[in-house]
Parts: structure tokens; sequence; C-alpha cells
């Protein structure tokens, strides 16, 4: 299929009014709620497909289901429309979230790399709970007591969003229920213990892998039982329509203030006139935090999109050994959208998966983001554990930022990138900064401390020290 065929999508599509808000030329903070006309198509069709084929999304659905989920994007239309809700959402992303995050120039790491690019990170890991799924969280809970909905449910992996929804609903009332895969509690066990601190019933998932594809399956399981009484808040621009569409919708917040503020720090510095990064580059699981950050740039066609899945400890080790669903996957159905996946060959089941960050262990992907591999509008790249480990380590020691190993995913292939470029650069890559380290902390050390001078005994070993006569 042509890259002109795949761009052929349609032309009816609802006004997007605040579209033209992508350069911040007002002072009035927009919502940046419509984006759903780009590239020549419609992203996506109002069936929840995306391209001209309608090939990618959907929203396969048993036929209980079919008119809850109608229901949920009527009335997610409805709202992002709705004045009042747009002020308070606006205003609960200044005063609650934390909104706007700042954009940081990495100037020791990037002198580290030994070659003129510049690195920059979109510090999502200061929003409040330290990453960007606060910012769909917040959309979705708001819509959920707009639909008078009495609880929210969802699936975590490393628990940020997990935390985000339960912070939410606490703030609205409403009841949380968070499945999450016995393998990422013990991992993510702190996270586990905020849930449970902001009043959430954490549910463990303990079939299969006990990972984030299970925590989905079990999510999906119990929102079936009783659909009326609470929404099914994803964790992803992942599942059924009109969930990848809201979800996106919800974060792309994040590419519109980084466009404003990376042109302001370069409208006068900036020898070679340009105002937009160069590179954008976040990581892939599901892949909201990359829509987030590229969404206001799809059609700068100067901007090069870069998204890094996981691939975990080496993609020649096959199944289970990594989870870059994008690069080697095909596609297929998955929890209610059809996209690229994973698969077992003998069985046709998603495949064993693995990455050292529980948010990107999943063997499906959303369905934007296969229609971009198909496009070719992003390119997807891969970052190992071993690179993803010292990229941890190296933003940390160098800029006094611990990431999340997710957020590390984007950052070790952006180091990589710049170790690449001429001397002579003067290139620019900002980086989605999606959540900070906190979580990790513990794993990354007992798994990998002996390698970066931190003993098993932990504090007690004191600091490393260098011996000077």
């Amino acid at each position: 299929m042509s890259q002109e065929e795949l761009r052929q999508g349609g032309l009816q599509q609802h006004t997007e009014h605040d579209m033209s808000h992508a350069t911040g030329a007002t002072s009035t903070p927009q919502p940046h709620l419509n984006n759903s006309n780009a590239l020549g198509t419609l992203l996506p069709h109002p069936d929840g497909y995306f391209g001209a084929d309608k090939f990618y999304g959907g929203a396969y659905l048993p036929p209980p289901l079919v008119p809850i989920m109608e229901a949920v994007g009527a009335a997610y239309l409805e709202i992002k429309e709705d004045p009042t809700f747009l002020e308070e959402l606006t205003k609960l992303r200044r005063d609650f979230c934390g909104r706007p995050s700042p954009i940081f120039h990495c100037k020791n790491l990037s002198a580290e790399m030994g070659g003129g690019a510049q690195i920059y990170l979109k510090r999502e890991d200061l929003n409040h709970t330290g990453s960007h799924k606060i910012n769909h969280c917040l959309g979705e809970v708001l819509l959920a007591k707009k639909m008078n909905k009495t609880k929210v449910i969802a699936e975590t992996g490393a628990g940020q969003h997990g935390v985000a929804l339960a912070t939410c609903a606490a703030l609205m009332g409403l009841e949380c229920e968070i499945h999450m895969g016995e393998v990422d509690v013990k991992k993510q066990w702190a996270n586990v213990r905020r849930m449970q601190v902001l009043g959430a019933t954490v549910v463990v998932a303990t079939h299969g892998m006990k990972t984030l594809k299970e925590a989905v399956d079990s999510a999906f399981g119990a929102y079936i039982a009783n659909p009326e009484d609470m929404l099914f808040c994803i964790g992803s621009v992942v599942g059924p329509h009109p969930f990848p569409m809201m979800v996106r919708d919800f974060q792309a917040i994040v590419g519109y203030e980084a466009k404003k503020q990376f042109a302001e720090l370069h409208s006068a510095s900036s020898s070679s006139g340009r105002t937009n990064p160069d590179y954008l580059v976040a990581c892939v699981g599901g892949g909201c935090n990359s829509l987030g950050l590229f969404t206001a740039f799809l059609e700068d066609e100067d901007v090069k999109l870069v998204g890094v899945e996981p691939a975990g400890r080496g993609l020649s080790k096959g199944e289970g050994h990594h989870s870059a669903t994008l690069t080697l996957g095909k596609p297929g159905v998955i929890h209610g959208m059809k996209c690229y996946t994973l698969l077992n060959e003998e069985t046709g089941e998603p495949a064993a998966v693995h990455s050292c960050a529980s948010g990107l262990d999943y063997p499906g992907v959303g369905p934007q983001h296969s229609f971009f591999k198909d496009l070719g509008r992003v390119t997807y790249e891969t970052a190992t554990d071993k690179e993803v480990i010292d990229a941890f380590f190296k933003l940390s020691r160098s800029e006094g930022i611990i990431p999340a190993l997710e957020s590390a995913h984007g950052l070790a292939y952006a180091m990589k990138l710049a170790s690449t470029l001429p001397n002579d650069s003067d290139a620019t890559i900002l980086v989605n900064m999606s959540g900070r380290g906190d979580k990790d902390l513990d794993y990354v050390c007992d798994m990998h401390g002996d390698e970066y001078g931190i003993g098993k005994e932990g504090v007690f070993a004191g600091p490393t020290t260098t011996q000077h006569e």
C-alpha cells in the first residue's frame, strides 16, 4: 500500500477549533482536544479506524459492550466541546497537575556525547504523581463524573497509571479499582502502597506472565461484569474506540506546550532560524506519551519523530526476551483493537514479552502507531535493557534527574543518536521524560547496582569513594 493511499482517509470532520492555537498565539491556555484531522486523513475515522482502508483500530467487542462504548464515545465528543468541562480541565491541569511542565536543556549530558547535538527533556516527570499519566487520568475521571459513574477501573504495569487514576478518583470522590500483575506488584511495590493510601483497591492478576497484558485481561473481565456503574479508564492509546483517540487527546497538551516552549527558547538564539526541535524521541509501549509529544508536530515535515521500543535482552533471543511490537510484530486483534501484535507462532495467542520497564512489556501497541509505522511518519527504533540502565545512570549522575525506566528507553536512543551526529551539528533532540524513576530504584540497584558502584547492602555501604595518597 502506498503512502498516498494511506494518507487518503476522508475529508469530513468536525471543526478542529483549537488547532490554530498550536503555536500558543493566545495567552489563554487551550485544551487541545481536537486532534483527529491531520496528514490529509482522519485520526481516526468516526468508527475508530485509521487509514484509507480502515485497517487498524476499531472496536472488537462482545455485543453487550457495544452500546456501552458507543455511549462513552458520544459523551466524550459532547464534553470536549463543553465550556464548563474545558474550564475545569484547564484549571485542574494548572493547579492540581502543575502544568505546564518545563523543558530542560541537558548541557552536561550533551557534552558527554561528544558531538554538537543538544539533548532537551520535556519534564513530565515533574507532574503531580510523577509522570504523564495524570494527563489522561484527569480527563477520564472528569468524564466518569459527567457520566454519573460511581467507580473507575483500570490496569497498570509500572503503577504510574494506577497511582494517577487513584489520585484523580480521590479528588473527584469516586471509587477506584486497579488491576496489576503479580510480577509488577512485587517489582513496583512503592506504587502499590501509594494506590492503597489513596483509597484504591488493588487486584492482583496471577495468571499467565503475571504482568501488564494479564492486568488488562483481569480489568476487562471485571469491567464487563458491571459496565453500567463504572468507567474503564484505559492507561494508554490502546483498546477499543474511543480510547485510543481520547487518551491521545488528553495527552496532546504535552506536545502543544513543548512546541510553544521550544520556540520561545530558540527564537532569539537559533542561527538557523529553526524554532522546532530536529528530533522528537519518546518510548513506546502502548504509546500514549509518544503520541502526546508527537501530535502537535505531525504536519511539521522537518521534525523527525522517533518512537523507541524495548529490545529487552536482545531481539535475536526471540519470544519472551523483548517487547518490540512494531519492530517484529504482525497485525492482529488484541484487547478490542486491531494493531501490530507479537504473537506466538505455534498458538497464535499473544506472545510472552519482556522489558526491564514494567510499563512497556505489552504484546500490542496503539492503532495510531501501527498506522504511522505503515505511513512512515514515525520511525520506530529499539533500546536494550543494558542501554536503558546505562542511560538511567548517566542522566542521574550528569544532570541530577533520575528517569523512569520507561522514559530511559527514549533517552538511551537520544544518547546514541547524539553521539553519531557530526561534531559541528547543532541538531536538537527533545525527549519526553515521561516519568521519574523513584519506583525503579530498588529494582535497578538490586539487579545492576554492582556495575555502577552500589553495594548490595545499600545505604550502609555509604557512597563510593576514590582513595588518594
